[in-house]
């Protein structure tokens, strides 16, 4: 997967992770998409080079939405005063 195809992934991710997330969200759905996409870019490249997946596996997409919880709850502990 290029990383257009990595991109679009991270769109689809960013939402999901939005939806997934509990509580409330104080950042807007570009900035959390923005996030999907970091998450996305790290999860997949980050596991595809320590070996837990390969390119085109479900696994990926999972991956993808957990780091994206992760950097939204991380970005979401940074942001409070």
């Amino acid at each position: 997967m290029g990383i257009l195809g990595t991109i679009l992934i991270g769109l689809l991710v960013g939402v999901v992770a939005r939806i997934l997330k509990p509580g409330e969200n104080s950042m807007g759905w570009i900035m959390t998409i923005l996030l999907g996409i970091g998450g996305s870019v790290v999860a997949t490249y980050g596991g595809q080079a320590l070996g837990i997946y390969r390119a085109g596996q479900a696994a990926g997409f999972i991956g993808a939405v957990v780091g994206a919880i992760i950097l939204l709850i991380v970005f979401g502990y940074l942001k409070k005063p």
